[in-house]
């Protein structure tokens, strides 16, 4: 069961897709006659939030000697939460997916079992200083979640496969830690979570693309050693056709008399 490798990387591709879609976001900052002062692009890291927040709390004044390499506000931060199974979107887990690859030498048949439904928890948390920023971001984020946004993600390149992931929105928390003195840093925190529906594929088989099938009829089974007495042989017309070409079959009918049958081992008749 668990004796062949293999990795497709869904789970990192939806990482990267979740982060994407958080990458280019921007605040502008003005002065009091509605001027711009600053555009800045809001950062995006994959980390925890327990060790963001950690991080932001070892430098909570804006004097003393660390407060030149403290981390700088507004900023994001997301990370994977949990996972687990989602029944409703159960496949039928005997079926099979077949693509076929040519390469110079051969032609392979590529296939796979249904895949399985898991669901993806995502939190993504937004930091600022001011509650403008914060309000800036979470407009440029809440209108495209009704309450989830679709991503077209390649989910396995060698079958071939693309798939719709939602990633939907389920909640939005506020948290605001403004207290202490004057030269204490204020931290505004939204906090987003998400789920996202992906399917997780297992092993690909490769095997040879039959081409040719060939069955042996034999006209008294009662006997102890029948003999064949007619073979009937099944090719695909073209037999360069593959299984998306239009295509036909040729049906080739032989008969014997010859008490002779067909070696499984050596592929002759004897």
């Amino acid at each position: 069961m668990f004796g062949a490798h293999f990795y497709h990387k869904q789970i990192r591709n939806t990482v990267i897709a979740f982060g994407t879609i958080f990458n280019n976001i921007n605040i502008k900052r003005l002065d009091s006659s509605g001027n711009p002062l600053q555009n800045i692009k809001v950062p995006l890291s994959y980390s925890p939030r327990e060790k963001f927040i950690a991080r932001l709390e070892q430098q909570a004044s804006l004097t003393g000697s660390d407060s030149s390499v403290a981390i700088t506000l507004p900023r994001m931060a997301f990370d994977i939460t949990g996972y687990s199974y989602d029944a409703s979107r159960k496949l039928n887990k005997n079926q099979k997916v077949g693509v076929v690859t040519t390469n110079a030498d051969t032609t392979k048949l590529n296939t796979q079992y249904s895949p399985v439904p898991y669901d993806v928890s995502f939190e993504l948390g937004v930091y600022t200083s001011n509650s403008d920023d914060g309000l800036q971001i979470i407009e440029q984020i809440l209108p495209y979640f009704q309450p989830d946004y679709t991503v077209t993600m390649i989910e396995n390149s060698t079958m071939d496969t693309k798939r719709d992931i939602p990633f939907i929105l389920e909640s939005v928390n506020y948290s605001d830690s403004y207290a202490g003195d004057l030269t204490t840093t204020r931290r505004i925190e939204y906090t987003l979570n998400f789920t996202a529906k992906i399917y997780l594929y297992g092993p690909i088989s490769t095997s040879a693309i039959i081409k040719k099938v060939s069955a042996d009829l034999y006209a008294d089974t009662s006997d102890q050693s029948p003999s064949r007495s007619e073979r009937v042989t099944v090719t695909p017309n073209p037999t360069s056709a593959d299984k998306d070409d239009a295509y036909t079959y040729t049906e080739t009918l032989d008969f014997f008399n010859d008490g002779l049958n067909y070696d499984e081992e050596t592929g002759n008749d004897v």
